[in-house]
């Protein structure tokens, strides 16, 4: 079962996207599991379906969008600040060489 406030966009993904704001504390229930969402999600951002690994993948459409620079629990928020884009540089909160 999924929460209606998330939707999964390809049964490949391994995370869900947000399709309405959800507050830090709000209880969803996620692959029948509960879970207490730690940190505020907005429209269009994604949580964690299952625990991710440093380094992992991060699938979205069925497709590689990005790795993961830590490890991801599940339910947590997948952003800019623990994945990074493979493909553009510029779409990740880490600093690259030669940058202050």
């Amino acid at each position: 079962m999924i929460d209606q406030r998330f939707v999964l966009l390809s049964k490949e993904d391994n995370v869900f996207v947000c399709c309405e704001q959800v507050k830090a504390g709000v209880e969803v229930c996620l692959e029948e599991r509960m879970l207490t969402i730690q940190t505020e999600i907005n429209v269009g951002h994604k949580i964690a379906r299952f625990d991710l690994i440093q380094g992992d993948k991060v699938i979205k459409y069925g497709a590689p969008i990005g790795s993961t620079t830590e490890n991801i629990a599940f339910g947590e928020h997948v952003h800019m600040h623990n994945m990074k884009s493979d493909y553009i540089a510029s779409h990740t909160r880490q600093k690259r060489a030669g940058e202050e």
